[in-house]
């Protein structure tokens, strides 16, 4: 992936085996949850490389939200409120090496964003 592709996309759930049931037989979508993340089962379909996850429904995450990969999450935040973005989550550890944060774009819309090693070789 390369900054700027969308690599992930959660889907928020009310009842996550429903959902993986529904997804897995309406899309055929692989679905699994790693070890230490049984309350996020993560999604693959069939002939793409990004998926994304099903997570419990919460305030202030009603509706499914893209991730953005970039370069940097911090120069990519910073760029965004200089625009008119709102800050919702600051950068937070995802592992060793990659990251996570979550911003508003100027009408609301919620937007992820993940950086890091995406590639074996990069680490």
């Amino acid at each position: 992936m390369a900054h700027g592709d969308i690599t992930h996309i959660d889907i928020p759930v009310g009842d996550l085996e429903a959902a993986k049931g529904f997804y897995g037989a309406l899309f055929g979508w692989q679905i699994s949850a790693p070890p230490g993340f049984e309350d996020y089962p993560m999604w693959t379909a069939p002939n793409q490389v990004s998926g994304g996850g099903l997570a419990p429904r919460s305030e202030g995450f009603e509706q499914p939200r893209s991730y953005v990969e970039v370069d940097s999450i911090d120069d990519t935040l910073a760029l965004a409120t200089q625009h008119g973005a709102t800050v919702l989550m600051p950068k937070s550890e995802i592992s060793d090496t990659s990251w996570w944060a979550v911003f508003a774009d100027p009408d609301g819309n919620a937007i992820g964003l993940y950086e890091g090693v995406t590639d074996v070789g990069e680490a």
